[in-house]
């Protein structure tokens, strides 16, 4: 399961969660749909999970969106250097 990087925080905010990289002094703003696949996914739940709460959450969003977006959310998080595998 993904995890922060050592010496990345994470706060929740009123929209969604920030993230600071100590080390690079960088932050990253995370809108609610991002904040619930990293919490998920912190918390120890697979991606397939991820998509299950997105698709019960938000009205409109189906099984395969929800999946492209968790996958997505996930990439970029891991690229950006904030998780690590």
């Amino acid at each position: 399961m993904p995890a922060l990087k050592p010496g990345v925080l994470m706060t929740e905010t009123e929209y969604g969660a920030a993230l600071l990289d100590q080390e690079s002094a960088e932050y990253w703003t995370l809108n609610p749909t991002a904040a619930l696949v990293l919490r998920t996914v912190l918390d120890g739940h697979g991606p397939e999970h991820a998509a299950e709460l997105l698709t019960a959450r938000f009205d409109g969003v189906d099984a395969a969106m929800a999946g492209e977006d968790v996958r997505r959310i996930i990439g970029e998080l891991s690229t950006a250097g904030l998780l690590t595998p």
